[in-house]
């Protein structure tokens, strides 16, 4: 569990770095054989890239950095419930685990809305665990869009 919390809490850095840049603060780390592969936080503004959340960011690095398509045996750990394009790429890239820490009600879709992993025509389900770093990824959400309405 200690390796869990350790690379929840990169995850973590990695979505305060990116709501420090002015995007939605969501973080995610790729982990293979308990050495980290990438790791990303949201990009979707700075690169003007609907596609750019954590959780494909880290994954596009990440076959970069292996030279292939497949992550077979990784493990991504991200701040927030994946929405259908990312829980997507992550059974398109195979990825063995998920770990997450809060919940999306609205948007998310793996526990909540379309519930991906559970459809018939899902290729491939990764183990899920949510919940892991819950109120620290819920309380960077929540204080950035507070100072952002207070912004207006």
């Amino acid at each position: 569990m200690a390796a869990t919390n350790l690379f929840m809490e990169l995850a973590l850095a990695e979505a305060r770095s990116a709501g420090e840049r002015g995007e939605v603060p969501i973080g995610a780390v790729l982990v293979l054989d308990n050495t980290i592969i990438a790791k990303a936080g949201n990009r979707t503004r700075e690169l003007n890239d609907v596609t750019a959340h954590a959780e494909i960011v880290a994954i596009r690095l990440a076959c970069e950095e292996l030279g292939q398509e497949r992550l077979t045996g990784a493990d991504l750990y991200v701040t927030l419930e994946p929405c259908t394009m990312c829980a997507g790429a992550i059974s398109f890239a195979r990825i063995r685990r998920l770990y997450y820490g809060a919940e999306d009600p609205k948007g998310g879709a793996v526990d909540n809305g379309v519930r991906f992993y559970n459809q018939t025509t899902c290729h491939h389900a990764p183990e899920v665990y949510s919940g892991i770093g819950e109120t620290a990824s819920a309380d960077i959400l929540r204080d950035f869009f507070q100072s952002k309405r207070s912004e207006d």
